[in-house]
């Protein structure tokens, strides 16, 4: 497996090697051991989400607060997404710099995402199915974002913003500056 450390302290995309033949491909998506030895993290996940989106479904930038903050290891099942992490841990080296990587079931790459940041991602294809493993438990009470098209960060979202279909509880998330001083 291939992993990059991404600009954000904590964030890699890991590359899983993939063994291709005449009936089909396989590859092991998630090993612990090998996870822990090659990235320091140690999550241990409790919760698996899927989500199924159409091309211009944009979600995010989400993140739990507090005891229920969220590490999250993602990865495209069909077709492709641009995939954002966004660190907000104020002590962090790292806060407040922006990560973006294609996630594609054609590539099979996946983001490990830290406690800590904020996460979203945009449906590139015509539809996406996107699968993420967490580990700790969702809470309403603690969840939190950071508006999308915040204009201190200038996301490249590269779908359209007129062709963007947002929930309204997204559209009125805080700026970042507004979330720091919380």
């Amino acid at each position: 497996m291939k992993v990059t450390e991404t600009q954000i302290e904590g964030c890699f995309i890991l590359e899983p090697q993939v063994f291709e033949d005449k009936r089909g491909y396989f590859f092991e998506s998630f090993n612990q051991e090998k996870f822990e030895k090659i990235t320091g993290a140690k999550p241990f996940f409790v919760q698996d989400n899927q989500s199924f989106s159409e091309r211009g479904v944009l979600r995010g930038l989400h993140f739990q607060k507090g005891q229920y903050a969220q590490a999250k290891l993602v990865r495209v099942l069909e077709g492709e997404v641009l995939d954002v992490a966004l660190d907000i841990r104020p002590q962090s080296k790292t806060f407040g710099k922006v990560v973006t990587s294609r996630l594609s079931a054609a590539n099979k790459k996946q983001m490990f995402v830290p406690r800590g940041c904020a996460h979203g991602f945009v449906t590139l294809s015509e539809t996406a199915t996107f699968f993420y493993k967490c580990d700790n438990f969702y809470n309403k009470e603690s969840e939190g974002g950071v508006l999308y098209n915040d204009p201190d960060f200038k996301i490249d979202w590269i779908i359209e913003e007129s062709e963007l279909i947002i929930s309204d509880k997204d559209k009125i998330l805080p700026t970042f500056n507004e979330v720091v001083l919380d």
